[in-house]
């Protein structure tokens, strides 16, 4: 069973659960602020649970890949949609800085 590391949490998940279901269920969010209760809920259009993923999950849904491709986004961040992820082995998870999450550090 895959292992998710998110807030310095260690969590449980079988493979090809969806990312976002998986933190809500152990009662940790991939919201920011008042993106917790203003969002799409799970339907990929908000964009409000952009994370940084390391480690293997489902390719990017055309839905992700069109939310990610606009502001407050930018398409080479690196992040995904925790609503669009499904888990396919171990994890860290980062959510960023900002409404959406989208304030990554410069690299």
């Amino acid at each position: 069973m895959p292992r998710i590391e998110y807030r310095g949490k260690s969590l449980n998940a079988p493979v090809g659960a969806n990312l976002r279901e998986v933190l809500l269920e152990n009662e940790e969010s991939p919201y920011n602020g008042n993106a917790r209760w203003v969002n799409c809920r799970g339907l990929g259009t908000c964009g409000t649970c952009a994370v940084e993923v390391t480690g293997p999950v489902s390719p990017m849904t055309n839905v992700e890949r069109w939310r990610l491709g606009f502001p407050p986004h930018q398409p080479d961040s690196g992040l995904r949609l925790a609503c669009q992820c499904r888990i396919e082995g171990d994890l860290t998870v980062t959510k960023h800085p900002g409404f959406w999450g989208q304030r990554v550090p410069a690299r």
